[in-house]
């Protein structure tokens, strides 16, 4: 007798999935793959908008704590006030900068219509500037020579020229108002704060454990020393010497504004634009004057190494290079917002990298301990 065909035989499970089962497993990762993409392909317009508005949400939080602990626990009334300051800090300075582009070109049109503007006539060095110093001084010359034919000789370029400033006064209006829609998106983001810290720790937990809530924890300390120390201390700086250079009626105080913030995001601080503002007050105006201005702009200058300090919670450790970089790539792939993401992205980044190369801390294995570990060195 067969003991296949016996009444009490189970039947043999076959350990390998069947087919059918690696096809619908194939069909499940394929939906969520599929509503994955789509998902992102309807928030991507607004994924950077929404980043910058968590990093805002993360640098500005203790602010927020401690002002709705003076409000007598309002968080409404909180998030309102901060987001209204905010908002204030970011529209003064571009504003005043864009105040200063209109009157510039105002004056500019003036003088055109009227003939009074004056070109000085080239030197003669000029001459000698490898490959485009021949072509720089003739047009030169002859915008000295006869302004209004160098205009009709020179119109299709400077109609060229003129679309391009549109089109990029265009992207940094576009970007001051992603820049806005930050700050407000992060207004909503303050009243939800432990919420979204414990979905972002339980997330990093799935994903990796202790270890990734240590990075999480390593990303928030990078996010505060960052925005602190570079960013806020930028703006502070830049704010202080944009109203410093407004009240003694420095001509272009916005472009100068505006210079003087990217030259401290990028950690060279402003003294290539302050320092030679000093020195052109001394040579061309009264005493009192220039007195006057360098007593208001040292002090300025100066202000960041003691600020920075005192808002550095563990010392800065990413280098100046990582920002710099940060700067000029955030700026050239996302404009305005660019300026600001940049710099602390990349420093997230660049600070979880050495954080993962270093590897967890034991004491057997003598490294130093990770930046989110109790442990002291």
């Amino acid at each position: 007798m067969d003991d296949r065909s016996s009444p009490g035989s189970q039947p043999v499970a076959s350990d390998q999935p069947t087919i059918e089962r690696r096809v619908t497993d194939f069909v499940r990762l394929g939906v969520v793959a599929l509503f994955a993409y789509w998902s992102f392909t309807l928030v991507a317009p607004f994924l950077v908008i929404v980043i910058w508005a968590g990093i805002l949400t993360v640098a500005l939080y203790p602010c927020y704590q401690a002002l709705r602990v003076a409000l007598g626990g309002s968080k409404r009334l909180a998030a309102i006030l901060l987001t209204l300051l905010s908002l204030g800090i970011i529209i003064g300075p571009l504003a005043a900068i864009a105040l200063n582009f209109v009157e510039a070109t105002h004056w500019l049109m003036i003088k055109l219509e009227s003939g009074s503007l004056q070109i000085p006539t080239p030197s003669e060095g000029i001459r000698e500037w490898p490959v485009v110093g021949e072509r720089v001084y003739e047009a030169w010359r002859l915008a000295s020579e006869n302004l209004t034919g160098a205009l009709e000789r020179f119109e299709p370029s400077l109609l060229q020229l003129g679309g391009d400033v549109l089109g990029k006064a265009a992207r940094v209006g576009f970007g001051l108002l992603s820049f806005m829609a930050s700050v407000i998106i992060a207004g909503f983001f303050f009243g939800h704060g432990p919420q979204m810290a414990t979905g972002i720790n339980r997330f990093a937990d799935r994903i990796a454990g202790e270890r990734g809530i240590g990075f999480v924890r390593l990303a928030a300390a990078t996010i505060h020393n960052v925005a602190r120390g570079v960013i806020g201390v930028a703006i502070f700086q830049a704010l202080l010497s944009g109203l410093v250079l407004y009240f003694f009626d420095i001509p272009a105080s916005g472009g100068l504004t505006f210079a003087i913030l990217i030259l401290c995001i990028v950690q060279i601080g402003p003294a290539p634009v302050l320092f030679p503002l000093i020195i052109w007050a001394w040579m061309t105006k009264d005493f009192t004057y220039a007195l006057s201005l360098t007593a208001f702009l040292v002090p300025v200058a100066v202000i960041d190494n003691v600020l920075k300090p005192i808002l550095v919670s563990r010392g800065l450790s990413t280098p100046m290079l990582v920002i710099l970089m940060g700067v000029i790539g955030g700026t050239l792939s996302y404009g305005l917002v660019g300026l600001f993401l940049g710099p602390i992205v990349l420093s997230v980044f660049y600070d979880l990298l050495v954080a993962w190369l270093r590897g967890p801390y034991t004491p057997e294995s003598g490294k130093p301990p990770l930046p989110w570990s109790d442990r002291t060195e």
